[in-house]
């Protein structure tokens, strides 16, 4: 096992928890509304004792239960033929995902990033213009989503920028062993292609690099270029993929 994957891995569990969550040999299966897929689908963590006849069918029942897809998320840390059962009982690729990481003392950042403000804590002013800028309508995910960032136990950095006083750029780094990872980089259509995701994610590195943290990582969706590009201009590097295999209820 690659111990480098297993500790991002646990660590973007430690990141973003889910609104609901079960244990279950070796699995834990995750539940926010269909928030994310990371946050509505089944990881692999532990030793596992059941076989995965009796497992798959339980979660699929649960998620229909609950109104949801069937979804398990598929790491290198994922035996290989376990993709290939769900592939043959009809899941479904979604969100093909690269992580990304970077030694710190190599980061290439911006100099200027003095119009970005930091806040230990995760505001509900932040929150409300994080939905925001992603156009978040659901009535039931600006209920629940909230509870989700206050639930994170590790240490965070709420990063923006305020365009005539409102926020028009957001960023979140979260400390956890000697990585920042960086999250929730979203930025107001009106305002990209000004360099405000680049000072966001330097302030955020920097911050890291101040707090303790020598390395990062991030997550971005693998046909996302445009923000791949800006992350490889950071120094960040790929690291490994994972995917999601989606069954619908």
């Amino acid at each position: 096992m690659d111990t480098t994957i297993k500790q991002i891995e646990d660590m973007s569990l430690n990141a973003w928890p889910s609104h609901k969550m079960e244990l279950y040999d070796g699995w834990i299966i995750r539940f926010s509304y269909f928030y994310t897929h990371r946050t509505n689908s089944v990881e692999q963590f532990g030793t596992q004792t059941l076989p995965w006849r009796e497992k798959i069918p339980y979660c699929e029942q649960l998620y229909k239960r609950l109104g949801s897809p069937a979804v398990f998320k598929i790491s290198p840390l994922v035996p290989e033929n376990f993709d290939f059962m769900l592939e043959n009982r009809g899941y479904e690729i979604q969100h093909e995902t690269e992580v990304m990481t970077l030694i710190l003392e190599d980061a290439v950042l911006s100099e200027d990033y003095s119009d970005v403000c930091f806040s230990d804590v995760i505001t509900e002013e932040w929150i409300e213009s994080l939905f925001n800028l992603k156009g978040t309508s659901s009535e039931i995910h600006r209920q629940v989503v909230p509870s989700m960032y206050h639930a994170i136990l590790k240490e965070t950095i709420a990063a923006y920028i305020r365009v005539d006083g409102q926020i028009a750029a957001t960023g979140l780094g979260i400390l956890d062993r000697d990585y920042i990872g960086i999250y929730a980089i979203h930025v107001r259509e009106d305002c990209r292609r000004k360099g405000f995701a680049r000072r966001i994610c330097s302030g955020l590195l920097k911050t890291g690099l101040t707090r303790g943290a020598s390395k990062a990582y991030l997550q971005v969706v693998k046909d996302n270029s445009s923000a791949m590009r800006l992350y490889e201009s950071l120094g960040f590097r790929k690291y490994y993929s994972y995917w999601f295999r989606v069954k619908e209820a």
